[in-house]
Parts: C-alpha cells; sequence; structure tokens
C-alpha cells in the first residue's frame, strides 16, 4: 500500500491524505477518521524518509543523553519523547556515555538521519575546551540544551539556576550555625562548576573561611559515596553539614552518617525518587524538569515553524525540604 492506495480507498485526494499524514489542522475531524481508519484496516505505515523528502522536514527530534539508566536522565527523556509526541514529532534517542568521540559519533550519526533538531539532555555536553562538533551540528539543524549551557549560533538554552541554589542552600546552613559544609561531586559538568561557585560565593558571603579538602569527588554510586564519607571520618576531617551535587551521592552520604550514629543537615540535588525512598527523607533542590523539559519542547517547535525565540531561558530552583533539613531546625 501507498498513499495513492490510500486516498483511491479512502474516496479522498493524495494532497487530503497527505495533510492527514502530516497532522495538519486543515482537515475535518470527519475526514481525519476516516483515511486513519482506512490506514489501520490495511496496516499502512508512511515511509517517513519519503514523506520527509518531499516535506523538507521528517518531524523527527534527535535525543542525546549520557545514561538513559541514570533517574535524572530517564526522567528527562520520557517528559521530552511525550512533549513531542504530542506536538506531532517522533523522536530518535541515543546515550552516549561520557565519551567526548561517542557523543561525536552519536551526534553526526542524527545529523545522518536528517533529524529536523538536535536536543541534548544535561550539561554533561558542554566540554571544558573544545565544542565545535556541536557548533557544526548547530549550522545544519537547531540544537537545544536542556540543564545545561553553550553559547553558539543556532543553539538555544533552558536551564535551572543551579548556581544560585546551591549558594541559597549554603547562606541556609550556614545561618543554622554550620562552618565545615562538606560538599560532594562525581563530575566536574557546566552543572557541577556552577554550584561549587555557588557553594564558594555563600561561604564569601557568610564569612566562613573556604576549605578545599571539604569539596570532594566521589564515584557516582550510593556505594562510592559512603565509602568517601567513611573514609572522611577515618581521616578525622571535621564537617557538620552535607550538600551534595545529585540525590544519588546525599543517599550515599545518609548511609555514612547513620551507621556512625551521626545527625546533621544533608542536602541533593534533582529532588529524585532516591529522595523521597531514604530514610530519613533527603531534602532535596527541585531543579525544575517538568517545567524545562515542555519548556524546552515549546521553544523548539515554534522555532521550526518559524518564530523567533529567545536564546537562553533560566529557570529557578526549588528547594524541598524534607527530614534531613528539619534535623538542624533549620527549615
Amino acid at each position: 500500500m501507498n498513499i495513492y492506495d490510500i486516498a483511491e480507498r479512502s474516496g479522498f485526494s493524495i494532497a487530503t491524505v497527505s495533510r492527514v499524514l502530516n497532522r495538519s489542522p486543515n482537515v475535518s475531524q470527519k475526514t481525519r477518521d476516516k483515511i486513519l481508519a482506512v490506514m489501520r484496516e490495511e496496516d499502512y505505515t508512511p515511509n517517513a524518509f519519503a514523506r520527509g523528502l518531499g516535506l523538507n522536514t521528517m518531524r523527527m527530534i534527535g535525543i542525546l543523553c549520557t545514561d538513559i539508566s541514570d533517574t535524572y536522565y530517564a526522567k528527562a527523556v520520557s517528559l521530552v519523547e511525550n512533549c513531542l509526541r504530542k506536538k506531532g514529532f517522533d523522536a530518535l534517542l541515543c546515550c552516549t556515555g561520557n565519551s567526548l568521540e561517542e557523543k561525536k559519533k552519536y551526534l553526526n550519526l542524527l545529523l545522518a538521519k536528517r533529524v529536523d533538531a538536535v536536543i541534548l539532555i544535561g550539561s554533561a555536553f558542554k566540554e571544558n575546551t573544545d565544542n565545535s562538533h556541536i557548533e557544526a551540528a548547530a549550522q545544519q539543524t537547531p540544537v537545544m540544551i536542556i540543564n545545561g549551557l553553550v553559547e553558539l549560533p543556532n543553539t538555544y538554552c533552558v536551564l535551572c539556576d543551579e548556581g544560585a541554589a546551591a549558594y541559597d542552600n549554603i547562606s541556609l546552613l550556614c545561618s543554622g550555625g554550620c562552618t565545615r559544609i562538606l560538599y560532594l561531586y562525581d563530575v566536574l559538568t557546566y552543572s557541577g562548576c556552577v554550584k561549587i561557585e555557588g557553594y564558594k560565593r555563600a561561604l564569601e558571603k557568610c564569612g566562613v573561611p573556604f576549605d578545599p579538602a571539604l569539596i570532594v569527588q566521589v564515584p557516582k554510586s550510593i556505594e562510592g559515596a559512603r565509602g568517601a564519607v567513611e573514609g572522611l571520618f577515618s581521616r578525622g576531617v571535621e564537617f557538620d553539614a552535607v550538600m551534595a551535587s545529585e540525590d544519588l551521592l546525599a543517599a550515599g552520604a545518609l548511609k555514612a552518617l547513620t551507621a556512625r550514629g551521626c545527625r546533621m543537615p544533608v542536602i541533593g540535588f534533582n529532588n529524585s525518587v532516591i529522595a523521597e525512598a531514604s530514610t530519613p527523607a533527603l531534602t532535596s533542590v527541585d531543579n525544575r524538569l517538568e517545567t524545562l523539559c515542555p519548556t524546552a519542547v515549546d521553544m523548539l517547535t515554534s522555532l521550526l515553524s518559524g518564530t523567533e525565540i529567545p536564546r537562553k531561558v533560566v529557570i529557578p530552583a526549588r528547594l524541598v525540604e524534607r527530614e534531613t533539613l528539619r534535623v538542624a531546625n533549620l527549615s
């Protein structure tokens, strides 16, 4: 079956069938239902590539993330794909890992598939030195970055102000009397760097001395973070509060504290299911994925329809207070 057969079977013109295939609003619901019924009866699947050649659009968006097993990325991909589907776009997902060469390979793969745009999820796609591969991709198709910032032509960013969130968290802890605040992180992405900057600025504002020994890189796992905190205890490193770059690491810190019978404020990032499932329940920064992802998709689809959009949109975070902050009576 092809589009001509569908037109003949349904009794409508090829142009009308084409409008239905491409989700045009200029078709009555009655007509749309009749044509779709014929397609279902004949088990007709349109050839997306052939359709794209005729329309100069594939209605296909490429999505890149580094690790779909990560709860943060999994949630973001789910939100983005669902929003795209509602807008009439399909999604092609590639998980790259953290290797720059793999990121480049999968970015080029999406471009070869003639996607209408590329969405990069997370700040892990911003390299510290060379982002020429993103610049080259943006010369061919729009690039949207969710919760990351790369300022290049034809790139657009929707991000949460996590640096301000870190600043506010540390200021809150300092106002409650904490002076030795441990910060745990796994990789120094753009997001990781702005959190550290916020941490340092807040300490300076509060007049608390900065100790580089309290900024600790740990493996990205609960056990990795737990082991690192236990190691600090063993070496006699003193601290009176913990902030972690994500909930996974904060949960590991909680385990180490619990094993020692220690009670102190602990704050994570991402407000994931891990925060709710932890015992005690983990205070966490909500970086607003439920807002970031629909905003990014709305902006991108507006751009593809010819509407100008801002190059950068910044959304404030919010702190979700749970038991690990209330333990210090800071809330």
